[in-house]
């Protein structure tokens, strides 16, 4: 081979490396303080419209503010780091089970009809109900937004948290959701804490209104398996979906304990 083949093949190499790599050299690059979050929304902008985002969402991603409290809940959940019963005493289990035992005889109706078209019974659904709002009445009241935008900047999780970003996008696009819609801490949203990306998927209306915010959680369960019977506790078939919903293992085992025991179980 002639020098000049080596050189031409060489050259051809180094540009095919450029060419994988220079999405990514022109992404808005993540941060780890607020300094930069300003240069990182235009950069973040001007990518959100090429990928088809419209003028409400594009102007709603300009509105918002560095959350430094959602950093601080990031970096600080402590409670999954808990054994079962200390989780479950923090989190007010003995609360939520015999509230959610109530719930389960007056909406009857709402769960039947649930169980029916999702295959899941009430226990699951009203423990996880009771766990992440204590049944709506502790929904947030951060930005949604902000929260969202200010984890795809940081750096722990950006991948993950920019394609939730687009999803909130989307949706504000859709009139869905707003700028101005509250949520937690991480930016989920609703009676059972949906983020944006799972609002597209499995949302089947206004998560502020209890029935669809069971059946959205529902429909989130039997997508990820739930087979209508089958049971759910830990090394039982339905404790799968149950992982989906939530990464934290005691957070999963907490759920389905304390769905047992809704259901009539010990």
């Amino acid at each position: 081979m002639t020098k000049a083949n080596q050189l031409a093949i060489a050259t051809l190499a180094i540009l095919a490396m450029l060419a994988c790599v220079s999405p990514r050299a022109n992404a808005a690059q993540c941060g780890n303080g607020p300094s930069g979050f300003d240069a990182w929304k235009q950069q973040l902008a001007g990518e959100a419209r090429a990928k088809g985002v419209g003028a409400s969402g594009i102007s709603a991603l300009t509105t918002t503010n560095y959350a430094s409290a959602t950093i601080a809940a990031d970096r600080g959940q402590r409670s999954f780091s808990l054994s079962l019963n200390q989780f479950l005493a923090k989190r007010g289990a003995s609360t939520v089970v015999a509230r959610g035992r109530a719930m389960k005889q007056s909406q009857a109706a709402l769960f039947a009809s649930i169980q029916q078209r999702y295959g899941v019974p009430p226990g699951p659904l009203i423990a996880i109900w009771g766990m992440e709002t204590g049944f709506g009445s502790q929904r947030g009241n951060q930005n949604m937004l902000s929260s969202i935008a200010t984890l795809a900047y940081d750096c722990r999780r950006s991948e993950y948290f920019t394609d939730q970003l687009y999803a909130a996008l989307q949706l504000i696009d859709r009139g869905v959701l707003s700028a101005g819609t509250r949520g937690s801490m991480h930016g989920e949203v609703g009676q059972t804490q949906f983020l944006p990306k799972n609002i597209l998927a499995y949302g089947t209306g206004n998560l502020d209104n209890a029935a669809n915010a069971l059946s959205s959680t529902a429909n989130f369960l039997k997508a990820h398996g739930w087979r209508a019977g089958a049971g759910y506790q830990p090394g039982e078939p339905n404790f799968a979906a149950i992982q989906a919903w939530n990464a934290a293992g005691v957070y999963q085992q907490a759920i389905a304990l304390m769905g047992r025991q809704i259901d009539g179980g010990e």
